[in-house]
């Protein structure tokens, strides 16, 4: 019975232990699967537990850390996971708690800076790109980058209120300095100020802004043609604008071209009589062919261009109530300039008939009279305009006068959108498609992207000369083109970030064929491997057979090639310095073997002979009549100290 006593109680003790597992109840190995009977010791990777069926991978620093480090319990399951619950929070909860989002398990260095923050509420565009960390978070010398604002006025307050040309404060300018200035300028400079609003396109083009902006206020200026060139209008005279009455509305005869022209006057089939349709068409060369009062377009004759004798016509149209042989009196009868033509011209009235017009009845326009009758579009389509949806004209605040943008053409098409740079500006290649409106608004005018990449990221994806998506380049295409045709041309405000341009190269950034050969991926970045030739065929001294380094900036620098920094007195031999200073004029006379620099002559350039030297140098012992002899006891190329010491060495001797 004792037996059996002590046999319970050690199964009780042993049951006791096992319930008292130092790891916890989730680590099911046995012990022995770690410890041996000798230690419990653990010696690190001699145990068969995989720690990737935990979630949390040991790579990186992770791989070579202690278990205790983490598992200071040695209860396992009750390690966290989350890089906090064992590395201090540096940045005192200014960043995301997740440092995996900038640092990785090999080091806590941060290499992608700009890349990262590129991910942020803020991308990192045009100056702010190059800016040091500091410049913004002024506390991030203690690693503290508390979140900032992100509109520019947060930072640039003190720029705003400083702005005197123009005076931004004064003027009432908007703090939104988007508006005016471009997110991805390096500097607030007129060439980066955005003026879509009113874009400077041809005789619009202009290069001082005080032409249009007087001296010292940019106040916003009317976009009426007739406020800035009423002199233009007041002095033209041929016709004279001011004595026909002509409209203020400059763009109703010409374009922005400069010098006005060409001009076209189409509206004259409408208002006043057919020349460029009907049987006057290609019959006048000139305006003063019907006009031949110059000084006054509202004169006009019709008599004097038709071969039409009085007699002739007096006696056709005798019988025509109130005939005269006038030209006035022609247009009466025959508005179209046809010879049977005596019916009522619409086209002569303030209404020309087109399009869906022609074949409208007239008591739908006319229900109360032919008096007083409304020109207007508006007058008779505000519904229309009302129930527009596809863009909603009402939203959009859009002209009521319709002709801006819709002929007559039954179904209000095709339809125009003259005012498209008042929401985005259409130059280069987009220019070139303006009247096709369903390449980029595929039929729906009301959500239509207005960035680049917005309609173009598949060009970015498949853009492999350079690949943009491997070299993570901005998808803000503006920043290294514009509209034109194929992307070209484009330019690299980055390449700094990929290989400095200085000296003569940054003369050239803008030639970049010369450096990649039309090959952007596969460019070599050494100097030799671009100027490989320029070595090759250097002759003063020859490079190549002197087996000169090719390590060209070791001499060189990249403003030029000359002068270099050979530094041949400290090196070699003073020829820069002493008396060898100004007493050559090629490495030649020197070096006599080309193709070996090593070898040089001090005796064919000197006025010694061999009797005179060995005469001279009877007491040197070891004398002998050869330059590297001479060089030996005169390094310096003069009677030096070190030679006179030798020779009273050798005398006492």
């Amino acid at each position: 019975m004792r037996s059996l006593s002590l046999t319970l109680l050690l199964l009780c003790n042993l049951g006791f232990l096992f319930a008292q597992n130092p790891h916890g109840e989730e680590l099911k190995l046995s012990c022995s699967d770690c410890h041996n009977s000798e230690s419990w010791k653990l010696i690190l990777g001699s145990y068969p537990f995989d720690h990737i069926t935990t979630g949390f991978i040991l790579d990186g620093q992770h791989a070579n850390t202690d278990c205790r480090s983490c598992h200071s319990s040695l209860v396992f399951e009750e390690a966290d996971a989350s890089c906090i619950s064992c590395h201090t929070d540096m940045h005192q909860q200014t960043t995301s708690l997740e440092c995996g989002n900038c640092h990785n398990t090999s080091s806590w260095i941060v290499n992608n800076i700009n890349q990262i923050h590129q991910m942020s509420r803020f991308p990192l565009l045009g100056a702010h790109f190059t800016a040091d960390c500091i410049d913004c978070h002024t506390s991030a010398s203690s690693l503290n980058f508390e979140p900032l604002g992100v509109e520019c006025i947060d930072c640039h307050e003190s720029d705003y209120m400083q702005a005197k040309e123009p005076d931004h404060v004064a003027g009432g300018y908007s703090l939104n300095c988007i508006e005016c200035h471009q997110l991805n300028a390096f500097g607030w400079t007129g060439t980066n100020i955005n003026h879509d609003f009113f874009p400077l396109t041809k005789g619009h083009d202009i290069i001082n802004c005080n032409d249009c902006h007087t001296p010292g206020t940019f106040d916003g200026l009317s976009q009426d043609c007739i406020s800035c060139h009423t002199d233009d209008y007041q002095g033209a005279s041929n016709p004279s604008h001011v004595s026909l009455n002509f409209p203020e509305n400059c763009t109703e005869c010409h374009t922005t071209d400069p010098g006005w022209k060409p001009a076209d006057y189409r509206d004259h089939d409408l208002f006043s009589f057919p020349i460029y349709s009907g049987e006057h068409r290609g019959e006048w060369n000139d305006c003063a062919d019907c006009h031949q009062t110059a000084s006054d377009y509202a004169q006009f004759t019709c008599i004097s261009c038709h071969e039409h004798n009085q007699t002739d016509m007096d006696d056709e149209h005798n019988d025509v109530g109130g005939y005269l042989y006038e030209s006035n009196a022609c247009l009466e009868c025959h508005p179209l300039g046809n010879a049977d033509d005596n019916s009522f011209n619409h086209n002569t009235s303030d209404f020309p008939l087109l399009g869906a017009h022609l074949n409208t009845a007239c008591k739908e326009c006319h229900a109360a009279g032919y008096q007083d009758t409304p020109v207007e579009c508006e007058a008779c389509h505000i519904e229309s305009y009302n129930q527009s949806t596809n863009p909603s004209h009402t939203a959009l605040a859009l002209s009521t006068a319709c002709a801006e943008c819709h002929t007559e053409q039954a179904g209000w098409q095709p339809a125009t959108f003259l005012i498209h740079n008042d929401y985005y500006l259409l130059n280069g290649v987009h220019a070139t498609v303006a009247d096709q409106c369903v390449l980029c608004h595929e039929g729906n005018y009301n959500d239509s992207p207005n960035s680049c990449v917005e309609c173009h990221q598949e060009s970015y994806f498949a853009t492999v000369n350079p690949n943009h998506e491997l070299l993570a380049l901005s998808t803000s295409c503006e920043e290294c083109h514009t509209t034109q045709a194929n992307w070209e041309p484009a330019l690299f405000p980055v390449h700094n970030d990929f290989y400095v341009l200085n000296g003569a190269h940054a003369a050239i950034a803008n030639d970049c064929v010369l450096c990649h050969n039309s090959d952007y991926n596969n460019t070599a970045n050494s100097c030799y491997a671009c100027h490989t030739a320029d070595y090759n065929q250097t002759t003063d001294p020859p490079h190549q057979s002197a087996q000169f380094p090719t390590d060209c900036e070791s001499c060189h620098t990249e403003m030029s090639w000359e002068p270099s920094t050979f530094n041949h007195d400290a090196l070699y031999f003073p020829i820069y310095s002493g008396k060898h200073n100004g007493e050559w004029n090629s490495c030649i006379e020197c070096h006599t073997n080309p193709s070996n620099y090593a070898v040089f002559s001090c005796i064919d350039c000197h006025e010694h002979n061999q009797p005179d030297m060995d005469d001279e140098h009877q007491g040197v012992p070891d004398y002998v009549y050869e330059s590297s002899a001479c060089l030996s006891c005169h390094p310096d190329g003069e009677d030096s100290k070190f030679m006179r010491l030798q020779f009273q060495k050798k005398s006492i001797r």
